[in-house]
């Protein structure tokens, strides 16, 4: 399902060639310093070591403590069949005038694992990285697209509570310059780095709005967080559905979830949708927490390390709801999204409808490097209860429904029509909830609690 859609957007920022974030496992996010990660090398690495000049303030130094990460860490012991050993070697034996030669080798040398999922980040891809993970950001609270057809920067929608929806900011609205300068040719990534900056410092910039026509407002940047998830209620005929979005597993998709299913359960919905079309993943236990709200018993995922140690999350009788629940998927959906994909599925928690999910069954952890760049290892993979292996292969869904190319597109250009009576999948699952609700109009279908 590729598709090119007018609206160049960048409300999410996915690294890992744009198919997926990182699916970290829990404190392994935060960063590790280099001497906690250094480990002892293979026998003979040391004598090798002593051959090499020092590596102190060196684009060695990096190059070492992503070797001993991944020597430590990495799923695969046969490291692909590549001699990890003969490969410290040879990186420490070369002679790097700039950190940027170091890092083009680091690369090269990653790739020899044969995991796309194992990655350098240069500093700035690792700061996005963990921005992105943490699910707080400093800035105005603006999620832009570019239109392609115009180059015009467009305001997707200003976040709640945000310094841009206090100004009065509003979806549609357009950037006409910022600081001063015209942002006709900006890409996506300029006009985010002029956005950017500290705590407390200020952006100028020009709008041009339907109903006040061209102004100029000048915004204190904040620290925010970002919302992941999304939701409201829905009227259908005579069922109130709860429809929620979970965009990423963020560390704050867990608590914003909650209150979701909270604030929907208190305003007496019959059943819910949710919507993890698109959804990358992010972090596991994140994951993890979101399925024990739905489910109130079984298994949720199992995950493998590399000395075929086996560590099993499952509910732990803490479900906010057992009203009828279907879930959105695509092709786009993966990682942490198809762990709580297939939790709910296998348990018969809910009906999943869509197309099959992306197909990743690894865990990655992540490190901070000495000179704030970043690496992501594979360290495990994981399975649903099942113990089905989905990677490269994805979950399938309940029920198969693709959808065109017109209406995906039409989807992509305009997403207000997502949850909508316009949407197909969710047309769907508006039919399947109710049918469960007019089967099962008992007390037991109300939610579990609400804490």
């Amino acid at each position: 399902m590729n598709q090119f859609p007018a609206l160049i957007t960048i409300c999410q920022r996915c690294l890992f060639g744009g198919a997926i974030a990182a699916l970290a496992v829990g404190s392994l996010l935060a960063p590790a310093s280099s001497s906690s990660v250094r480990i002892a090398a293979r026998e003979g690495a040391e004598t090798q070591e002593n051959k090499v000049e020092s590596l102190e303030n060196s684009p060695k130094a990096v190059i070492d403590e992503i070797w001993q990460i991944v020597n430590s860490e990495f799923v695969d012991r046969e490291f692909n069949h590549t001699d990890w050993l003969e490969k410290r070697k040879e990186l420490l034996s070369r002679d790097y005038s700039n950190r940027k030669q170091a890092y083009r080798a680091i690369r090269l040398a990653l790739q020899d694992l044969g995991d796309p999922y194992t990655r350098f980040l240069e500093p700035e891809e690792f700061e996005m990285l963990t921005s992105q993970t943490s699910g707080e950001f400093t800035g105005i609270g603006l999620r832009l697209a570019l239109d392609k057809r115009t180059n015009d920067l467009i305001v997707v929608e200003p976040i709640k509570e945000s310094p841009a929806m206090k100004a009065g900011i509003k979806s549609g609205d357009r950037i006409l310059r910022i600081n001063g300068k015209p942002t006709a040719l900006m890409s996506l990534e300029d006009a985010s780095k002029e956005l950017e900056g500290e705590v407390g410092s200020q952006v100028n910039l020009q709008i041009s709005q339907a109903e006040k026509g061209i102004f100029d407002v000048t915004l204190t940047r904040v620290e925010m967080e970002v919302p992941s998830v999304t939701y409201n209620i829905r009227q259908e005929d005579k069922m109130k559905v709860g429809y929620i979005k979970i965009d990423e597993f963020s560390s704050h998709a867990a608590e914003q979830t909650q209150k979701a299913i909270e604030d929907l359960g208190k305003q007496r919905v019959n059943g819910y949708v949710l919507d993890l079309r698109g959804n990358p993943g992010g972090l596991l236990f994140a994951s993890v927490d979101i399925a024990r709200m739905w489910m109130e018993r079984g298994d949720i995922v199992h995950t493998v390390d590399r000395l075929g140690g086996d560590r099993k999350f499952a509910a732990n009788g803490t479900a906010l709801t057992n009203l009828p629940l279907v879930v959105l998927v695509d092709d786009r959906s993966a990682s942490a999204s198809e762990i709580l994909t297939g939790a709910l599925k296998e348990n018969k928690r809910a009906t999943v409808v869509g197309t099959t999910t992306y197909g990743k069954g690894t865990v990655q952890s992540v490190h901070t490097l000495s000179d704030g760049s970043g690496l992501a290892v594979t360290i495990a993979r994981y399975y649903p209860p099942s113990r089905t292996d989905i990677n490269h292969k994805g979950i399938k869904p309940d029920i198969y429904l693709d959808l065109t190319m017109e209406q995906q597109l039409r989807l992509k250009n305009d997403p207000s029509l997502m949850g909508t009576n316009a949407d197909p999948h969710y047309e769907r699952a508006i039919g399947i909830l109710k049918t469960r609700s007019a089967s099962q109009q008992t007390p037991s279908t109300q939610p579990i609690s609400i804490r």
